[in-house]
Formats: structure tokens, C-alpha cells, sequence
């Protein structure tokens, strides 16, 4: 089978994400997708499978589990649709958890994504895991369908951060962003997510969801520059309209060729 390896969210290899894409005429089985996954050992693998004119199935595999939503493998796969199927301008994947992603090639050769707004809420307590998990204490949590989300004073509050993994395993199925206001950018932030993926994820398209309609009521602006603060690093520009979130980035392929199973 054909096999691509894409850095999404970012014009610059060896940067941003690394997602493998792998189209497919017939879904494999959950297990062989799962070791393809696993074998892969990149923060997520993506199987797309084409069911009209500009329409996809995709899923999406952690080395660890199958995933229900992922920002920066539909990046990958989209980038790899556009620049090595011929598909032109845009495309639908159809998901099994968030619906339909609307995905277009913009003039300015980005990718812009359509997710669902998936804006955090307060939470009535924090977990102890959380707080234990975390080494600096956030000034707020919140939390929305995929991970909780711990708000600090300052970047350098964010860069410095550090984790223990058996703590916030136990908030699964949710993973644990933290976030902050930012200088050089609007805001910034790094996703930990043990329970699901591994150690820290490069860049996380997906979170983008959830962090953009929050920091855009508290900037009190609709589009916002984002910037991942992992050792990788990526940059993410957001759009907050009702009830989507455009999220919308390059990507750069590193790789494609073939796998035997």
C-alpha cells in the first residue's frame, strides 16, 4: 500500500507534526490499521478512503488507540490529496465522531480546515490528577469533549511546564492542554495526552478547536495566530465563526513509498 509522511503546520521539514497518511479502497481491519499505527510510531496515522467526487472516510490511529478526531493528520491527508491525487481546491472527510471537515487550498497555498466550535467550559473541581500531574498550578481548568484545559499567567509559565505521566494517565479519555496569553502571538499553548497518543504531542490542530473560541472572548478578536510551543513547534492560524473554528496551516512532505503487510 501507498504510504505518505507529511510535517503539517509548518512550511519547514523536520517541524511542526508529523502525521503518515494511508489511502485505502477498503477499510483494513481495526488491528492491522492499529499496528500499521504502531509500527509508524508518529503521533498519528491517518486512513482515508475515497466514496465520491472530493469525499473522504478518514480515521485516525495514536500508537496507542484509534482517535476520533485529529487536526493535523486531516492536514496531512488533505495536503497529500491536493499535491499527489490531483484533487483540486477543496474536499470533504466524512468522520465517525465530528461530522463532516470541509478542507480547502487557499491562494496563499494553506490549508484551511472547518472543525466543529468545541469551546471548553468550567469545571465545578479540579481533579487531584490534574494538579498533580501538572508542575505549576494553572489560574483556571476547563474542559471540553477531548482534554482539560489548564489556563496560566504567562507563556513562560507554559514553556516551563512539566508533567508526570502516570498522573494524567488517569484523566483519561481526556488529555490536558495548557495555554496562555502570548506576545509574539495571540496565544500559545503544548498538549500532553499520555492516555491516548504518548508524551507530548508536536502540534495539535484538533485543541485549536477548543483554544481559539476561548481566547477569542478573552482578546476579544475572531482570528487569532497561534503557536505550539513544543520542541518541533508549529503555527496555527484560527478563525472563530458560531459554531465552526477554521484552523488552517501548511505542510511539507517528507516522505512517501510503499508498506508491506
Amino acid at each position: 500500500m501507498d504510504i505518505f509522511i507529511v510535517d503539517a503546520f509548518t512550511d519547514q521539514p523536520f517541524k511542526g507534526n508529523s502525521a503518515a497518511v494511508v489511502p485505502v479502497e477498503e477499510w483494513l481491519s481495526d488491528e492491522l490499521m492499529q499496528d500499521i499505527a504502531t509500527e509508524n510510531n508518529l503521533s498519528d496515522t491517518a486512513y482515508i478512503k475515497k466514496v465520491g467526487s472530493k469525499k473522504y472516510e478518514i480515521r485516525w490511529f495514536s500508537p496507542l488507540t484509534e482517535i476520533d478526531f485529529c487536526g493535523h493528520a486531516t492536514l496531512a491527508s488533505a495536503y497529500v490529496l491536493f499535491n499527489e491525487f490531483g484533487v483540486e481546491g477543496q474536499v470533504k472527510f466524512i468522520t465517525r465522531a465530528v461530522g463532516n471537515l470541509d478542507v480547502i487550498l487557499n491562494a496563499r497555498n494553506e490549508i484551511e480546515m472547518t472543525f466543529p466550535n468545541q469551546k471548553p467550559e468550567i469545571i465545578p473541581s479540579i481533579p487531584t490528577q490534574l494538579l498533580q500531574g501538572l508542575s505549576k498550578k494553572p489560574i483556571e481548568v476547563l474542559k471540553n469533549r477531548q482534554a482539560y484545559f489548564a489556563i496560566y499567567d504567562s507563556e513562560y509559565d507554559v514553556v516551563e511546564v512539566t508533567y508526570e505521566s502516570q498522573q494524567l494517565k488517569q484523566l483519561a479519555p481526556l488529555d490536558v492542554v495548557v495555554t496562555a496569553k502570548s506576545k509574539k502571538y495571540d496565544f500559545v499553548s503544548r498538549y500532553f495526552w499520555p492516555a491516548n497518543g504518548g508524551e507530548e504531542d508536536p502540534v495539535t490542530g484538533s485543541i485549536h478547536s477548543g483554544l481559539a473560541p476561548y481566547w477569542a472572548d478573552k482578546l476579544g478578536k475572531l482570528d487569532l495566530l497561534a503557536y505550539q510551543a513544543s520542541k518541533r513547534g508549529g503555527v496555527l492560524k484560527c478563525s472563530v465563526s458560531g459554531k465552526t473554528v477554521v484552523v488552517s496551516g501548511k505542510g511539507v512532505l517528507y516522505l512517501k513509498g510503499k508498506i508491506n503487510v
